[in-house]
């Protein structure tokens, strides 16, 4: 019942408040509370481990000997075991008495812990794992390590790119893309220069609050239409904007010499030929051309 690792320990009276409630604020600890007495916690304590285990050190796990630390179990009013609190930010938030399933601990811990991305198979595969996790920084930060290797690697340079963009850093982002000279992601390239667009175009139109209320007074102002299409794509509201690019493409195709069948193609780029949005708006447009 020892087991030891940076992010699976016992606490003690001496140390609970550095070691959990401290710490809480950095990293979401699990406090479970056992004795050798008792069977059920021998049960419960490697299924814990394996969990922490699996968070990489995103989940500290605290095991607390309540036969040793009396006044750990007082200070919390401990009366049966196995209990196990979840703390945050200092304080309790969630927790548990008696054997629970593995789904279930997973499922209390989900909305209080961040599960790492899966293990990658090289550099790239780790730093895209995190940009689809929306962890940005994370990211990038992985990507100028990768690029510090090797400053011509396409596909790094355009996620790369994709990072700066998601921080505003437009010019930047488009030296960047700049740089690639290989052929080999034009799909990936032309999808991070059409993001680069479409949120440098937003920063020059009026807020979608103002473009919804020019609608409302009038749903048939095609300007109107496309610029808050534009303010969808910049906030990544995909779906509407499709939507509204389409309608607008059907009723007045010509609008801005073409821009509404333009604009869905750069969507397309941006999104991916796998994304289902590209997949149903293909081909609601191949049906309102032919």
């Amino acid at each position: 019942m020892s087991q030891q690792t940076p992010y699976i320990f016992d606490a003690t009276t001496a140390d609970f408040d550095q070691s959990v409630i401290e710490a809480s604020f950095n990293k979401p600890v699990l406090v479970d509370f056992w004795a050798e007495w008792c069977a059920p916690c021998k049960a419960l304590m490697p299924m814990l481990q394996g969990i922490a285990e699996s968070y990489q050190g995103e989940l500290l796990l605290a095991k607390v000997n309540c036969d040793i630390e009396q006044d750990i179990v007082a200070r919390f009013g401990i009366r049966s075991l196995p209990t196990v609190v979840l703390f945050k930010d200092g304080q309790p938030v969630d927790g548990f008495a008696g054997a629970q399933p593995e789904s279930a601990v997973r499922a209390l811990l989900e909305p209080h812990v961040q599960m790492p991305p899966p293990a990658a198979a090289d550099p790239f595969e780790q730093a895209q794992a995190l940009f689809d996790d929306g962890r940005y920084a994370d990211a990038e930060a992985a990507l100028v390590v990768l690029l510090t290797e090797d400053n011509t690697n396409a596909k790094a340079l355009i996620l790369y790119a994709r990072c700066l963009t998601e921080r505003g850093e437009l010019d930047e982002a488009q030296t960047v893309l700049d740089a690639v000279k290989s052929d080999e992601h034009k799909a990936a390239l032309a999808g991070a220069k059409a993001q680069i667009k479409f949120l440098g175009l937003a920063r020059d139109l009026p807020d979608a609050a103002d473009l919804k209320a020019r609608l409302a007074q009038n749903p048939q102002d095609d300007e109107a239409v496309y610029q808050l299409a534009i303010q969808q794509l910049a906030r990544q509201q995909y779906e509407a904007a499709l939507e509204a690019l389409l309608k607008l493409f059907i009723r007045n195709r010509s609008y801005g010499e073409g821009l509404p069948h333009k604009t869905l193609l750069q969507v397309f780029e941006l999104l991916g030929n796998d994304h289902p949005l590209v997949t149903a708006y293909r081909r609601k447009v191949f049906a309102a051309l032919y």
